[in-house]
């Protein structure tokens, strides 16, 4: 079994209401290839919520306690984050996920690139809270694009 973010798959649950649809993983949830998650619905946020970004390093270092989850507004979240992707990491392991493809970019799902916590649009290198949890855990992840590359070219 797949699990991937519930955005890819065309549900409303992004921090500003919005999806991220991807069609192919649109028709794997449909013919029960995939299953959806949202880390941070599994945390506690709603939708709509306030953007957020990871300060001070990357999920690894939220983590550790080394860096933050911080809103916009300026308020800490990190615990939210930390609880969803522990939940996610749950939901995994019921499911029994080979592997999980989560939203670029996010501070709980960006598995090779996150904001740097500026929201100034500004891409660094790491990963969100909860694809460094799951790896740490041994659960392979991996972006939307890479995911589609390899199903493209047919190593998965």
């Amino acid at each position: 079994m797949i699990m991937v973010s519930s955005c890819l798959a065309g549900l409303k649950v992004r921090y500003n209401g919005t999806d991220s649809l991807n069609d192919v993983i649109q028709q794997m949830v449909a013919q029960n290839k995939a299953v959806t998650v949202c880390p941070e619905l599994l945390g506690g946020f709603v939708t709509p919520r306030e953007p957020a970004e990871i300060v001070g390093g990357d999920g690894r270092d939220v983590l550790e306690g080394r860096a933050r989850v911080v809103e916009k507004s300026g308020r800490d979240v990190s615990g939210m984050y930390i609880q969803g992707a522990h939940r996610t990491l749950e939901k995994a392991r019921e499911v029994g996920a080979s592997m999980v493809v989560l939203k670029e970019y996010s501070p709980s799902c960006g598995s090779a690139m996150i904001y740097n916590g500026s929201f100034a649009n500004e891409k660094v290198a790491g990963s969100g809270v909860t694809t460094a949890l799951l790896e740490r855990e041994g659960i392979r992840v991996m972006s939307e694009g890479t995911f589609l590359e390899a199903l493209d070219s047919g190593l998965i």
